[in-house]
């Protein structure tokens, strides 16, 4: 069980207030204890985070707060988080599903756990391939 996780997964998983919080802080939790589990992280979801906790916060929240936020999640994974380099380019093509604009990012992600061995680990529906991060 190895995951990339996206970047509503992540700032889900980061603010208590967010409607899907619970849900997947609890499937985090259960990944921890099983020593098989890899969260993997890249650049994509990591500055996504960053940059979605600034925009929710309204400027209450300092950038260097936003990225410690996100170092401390990270940390707490310990082993079992791992940052997966990005190496594919936009210009290397796109899924057919990938229709429009809202879908660029995800199908790149997908494309990058695959060439690593992952599955993509989202709330989203709507990303054939991907694995859906469970509700309960």
């Amino acid at each position: 069980m190895k995951y990339l996780l996206d970047v509503n997964a992540l700032v889900a998983w980061g603010w208590s207030d967010h409607e899907n919080h619970k849900h997947v802080a609890q499937w985090i939790g259960k990944m921890k204890k099983k020593s098989e589990a890899k969260l993997c992280t890249s650049a994509i979801p990591e500055l996504g985070f960053v940059r979605v906790s600034l925009h929710r916060a309204g400027g209450a929240l300092e950038l260097a707060e936003a990225v410690n936020t996100l170092t401390s999640m990270l940390r707490s994974l310990g082993a079992q988080h791992a940052f997966v380099g990005d190496d594919h380019s936009a210009t290397d093509g796109f899924p057919e599903w990938c229709a429009g604009p809202a879908m660029t990012t995800d199908a790149h992600l997908l494309l990058l756990a695959k060439a690593h061995g992952l599955q993509l680990a989202t709330l989203d529906n709507g990303i054939p391939g991907a694995y859906r991060i469970p509700s309960e």
